[in-house]
């Protein structure tokens, strides 16, 4: 289990200097787990458990519209954490599901260990709320794409920029994802082929 904790020292590198002592306090309550493909980890309807970080697979948060159909509002292309952020944060029921759209491998750790690890470590409060401010700003962009950009050219930004989730999550998440219907993604990637 050392390979999970080598890939999350890895990412969270990248946003945050993390020293050794840090390091062992998440050794302390990081838990790893294997989750089957198709497992929904955090279901709708309750406040999330866990703040999971993403060492190999392909997970979505979705939410069902008011017409019953399934929205998906985030995939991961990579390691990285991935939850419903805003009511893992503050403790408030989700109407978003956590669903594992591949067979994968996580380090999770539970609301009360967050503090607790963060009242132990000197940087955990710090690559945080990076984090946090990079999913906002990622969320935030999303927005924008959705309003100001077509269908195809969403789909050539998410080729680009996320080459991954094209090869690994089904069509009708990713279709989902970028607010266009099936069929017309399906046009869309004739076209462009």
């Amino acid at each position: 289990m050392d390979r999970y904790f080598d890939i999350m020292f890895a990412y969270i590198n990248q946003i945050w200097d993390i020293p050794e002592g840090d390091k062992m306090v998440c050794r302390l309550f990081f838990k790893p787990i294997q989750v089957k493909k198709d497992t929904i980890l955090e279901p709708a309807g309750k406040v999330p458990m866990y703040h999971n970080f993403i060492v190999s697979g392909f997970m979505r948060n979705f939410h069902l519209d008011e017409k019953g159909n399934e929205v998906t509002v985030d995939l991961n292309d990579g390691p990285r954490f991935f939850t419903s952020f805003f009511h893992f944060m503050n403790g408030s029921v989700t109407n978003e599901n956590l669903q594992c759209l591949t067979d994968c491998e996580l380090l999770r750790i539970s609301r009360e260990d967050v503090d607790r690890s963060a009242a132990m470590g000197k940087t955990q409060k710090d690559y945080t709320i990076k984090v946090l401010q990079q999913k906002m700003e990622q969320d935030k962009e999303r927005i924008n794409d959705m309003g100001n950009l077509t269908a195809e050219q969403r789909y050539l930004k998410l080729i680009r920029n996320q080459p991954n989730i094209i090869r690994h999550v089904p069509l009708k998440y990713i279709s989902s994802y970028l607010g266009i219907k099936p069929e017309s993604l399906s046009r869309i990637r004739k076209e462009i082929t």
